[in-house]
């Protein structure tokens, strides 16, 4: 599946109109920043305009200098203190250098963390504050717009900010129980394919690691009583079968998970269209996250 992470926004600008209390927020937020947040397209455009200069920021020509710099002052004592006609003043040389790449980072940094506190995007870190406050659930939230790593966890460099919670109007208590807008548009229920999806997901990823450290230690084990001739030893190559089974298991496991993603790809491509559609979506799994940056 191509990218979809720029296809499906955090909130739909429906949604945020769907209540009058957040749509007075997010246009007060707007008329101060110059955006109007409701508006998918230009909103779609900001994150895409400011993503790409924040990349930018992060591998500049000062972020190239800083690398260069650092690995230098790190290779530089081992060379001088290896080369008789250098000698180990020589490695003293490193130090300059380290100046130099904490330097050029910290301007990489700091250009990075302007670029992520533009007016525009600030404001809409905003408003999707102001929706959390009024039970409104984010769909997702990119790792860039809150300043963490891909995959990170954590605070972030620029997290969204937190308000006190509103309390539940009528109007959204009533759409709470199914996410739609006006338009009748709706996400539909998850499949139990999907649901099953997730959960493989979520419990995977253990089962390589797993059967090495048996093997090893069926082989160890079986080693060390060939090695001091004690019998009792040969009882740890029950841990090679064990480490075949549980190595099975996690073909099988995998076999079921890229079986069943097809069905969650397709699923998250309808969430991005009932988003489109005015829909007010939920908030996707981790495991259904990830499928976003495929």
């Amino acid at each position: 599946m191509a990218s979809t992470e720029a296809l499906l926004l955090p909130i739909g600008g429906a949604a945020l109109a769907s209540d009058p209390r957040v749509a007075e927020a997010v246009r007060a937020i707007g008329a101060r920043t110059g955006v109007d947040y409701t508006d998918d397209r230009q909103v779609t455009a900001l994150l895409a305009e400011r993503r790409r200069a924040a990349t930018a920021a992060q591998h500049g020509p000062s972020a190239w200098a800083g690398g260069i710099a650092l690995l230098a002052c790190v290779v530089w004592p081992f060379v001088a203190v290896s080369v008789p006609s250098l000698g180990p003043k020589a490695a003293l040389a490193a130090g300059p250098l380290l100046v130099l790449a904490v330097a050029a980072l910290t301007r990489v940094r700091a250009n990075w963390k302007r670029e992520l506190l533009h007016p525009a995007l600030a404001g809409y870190r905003e408003v999707l504050g102001v929706a959390r406050a009024h039970g409104m659930p984010a769909a997702h939230v990119p790792a860039w717009l809150e300043g963490k790593a891909e995959g990170g966890s954590g605070k972030g460099a620029t997290p969204i900010p937190s308000y006190p919670e509103a309390a539940a109007s009528v109007s959204a208590s009533a759409s709470a129980s199914a996410p739609q807008s006006a338009t009748g548009a709706a996400v539909p229920p998850k499949p139990a394919a999907v649901t099953e999806y997730e959960r493989l997901s979520s419990s995977g990823g253990w089962h390589d690691e797993t059967g090495w450290l048996l093997l090893f230690a069926g082989g160890g084990g079986a080693a060390w009583a060939w090695s001091q001739t004690e019998p009792i030893g040969y009882a740890a190559l029950v841990l090679i079968p064990v480490a075949i089974g549980v190595w099975l298991a996690g073909s099988h496991h995998g076999s079921e998970e890229t079986r069943l993603r097809g069905e969650a790809v397709q699923y998250v491509r309808t969430v991005i269209a009932a988003q489109a559609a005015g829909a007010r979506v939920p908030e996707l799994s981790p495991a259904l996250r990830k499928l976003l940056n495929d």
